[in-house]
């Protein structure tokens, strides 16, 4: 494998995605999807479940999917005071998941760890926690690997 520049896409565009990383990932190896503090950029309306899908669909068995996203039921009132203290002054709003919407992208896969759990849960420290708060899941794409 070899490294080369990074893929300047729009998520909303996975086809884009995958044959920019074909150029340089080998597909037939199992490889890790990072979708780290993005997917709560993209809108139900812009079908976040189905790309993820699709993405999941291009790589082999053994791949991980790996998430953060932030949460609408954790810190509930404090959070959706944030989202709406970011969305006031950003182009593109934030929209926050519950545990149940976020555990969707991971339909089909084996967790990992502990699951889809808070950052600082996941990492089994609280000297970690920073004050920020999100789900993190790691999932693992069953089936025979070679």
């Amino acid at each position: 494998m070899t490294s080369g520049p990074g893929i300047q896409a729009d998520l909303r565009a996975p086809e884009t995605i995958l044959s920019a990383a074909a150029r340089t990932l080998d597909f037939s190896k199992p490889v890790a999807i990072l979708l780290i503090a993005v997917l709560h950029f993209i809108p139900d309306a812009d079908g976040p479940r189905k790309i993820v899908k699709r993405l999941l669909d291009a790589v082999p068995p053994g791949s991980y999917l790996v998430v953060q996203h932030a949460p609408s039921d954790i810190r509930g009132d404090e959070m959706a005071a944030s989202a709406r203290h970011y969305n006031a002054a950003s182009a593109a709003p934030i929209g926050a998941r519950t545990h149940d919407e976020v555990a969707r992208f991971f339909d089909g896969l084996e967790m990992i760890g502990p699951g889809l759990v808070d950052l600082p849960q996941w990492l089994a420290s609280d000297e970690l926690d920073s004050g920020v708060t999100s789900y993190v899941g790691i999932g693992r794409k069953p089936g025979v690997t070679s």
